[in-house]
């Protein structure tokens, strides 16, 4: 298996709303009905991307399996409803395609956050993960973040409790 990364660009916005779909699809689709399924995948909309591939606040990098698109990775600036104490970014999405999960591919996607952060000067890196997702929240202990609140994260009108996770770097 022949895994590549590279930094995405503008001109992957389309590539990556069709990977965050299907992603977010393959995962969580099962919980929400088709209504609050639609609303909420309007956040993976080319325009959406293209306007953040834009803006030097947010960073993505893209992981290539064989040629295949299997995974990204977003981190950009905070916007969960916590207090940083510090200079702080947000690790936004954090996904691996169902064929490429527990291949590998996350502890490099982690390692990259965590280089990505330390190149933006930041203190603290903050997540949101669902209550339910055990895996997940087992996978961001082994780094060291730690539950520091809760939320609401909206898909259409559905809410869902997620843990808002911290990282002190």
């Amino acid at each position: 298996m022949a895994v590549s990364w590279r930094d995405a660009e503008p001109e992957d916005a389309l590539l990556l709303g069709e990977i965050g779909r299907q992603s977010f699809i393959e995962t969580f689709g099962h919980l929400y009905s088709p209504e609050n399924l639609a609303a909420f995948l309007v956040n993976h909309s080319e325009e959406n991307w293209r306007a953040e591939l834009a803006d030097p606040r947010y960073a993505v990098r893209l992981g290539f399996v064989d040629g295949v698109n299997a995974a990204y990775v977003k981190v950009g600036p905070p916007s969960l409803p916590f207090t940083p104490a510090g200079p702080s970014i947000e690790l936004r999405q954090f996904y691996v395609l169902k064929p490429w999960q527990g291949a590998g591919l996350a502890p490099q996607m982690m390692d990259w956050v965590l280089a990505e952060a330390g190149r933006r000067g930041a203190e603290e890196i903050y997540l949101s993960v669902f209550t339910d997702n055990v895996r997940a929240q087992r996978f961001y202990a082994r780094y060291g973040f730690e539950a520091v609140g809760r939320y609401d994260f909206m898909v259409g009108s559905h809410a869902d409790e997620d843990l808002i996770m911290r990282l002190t770097l």
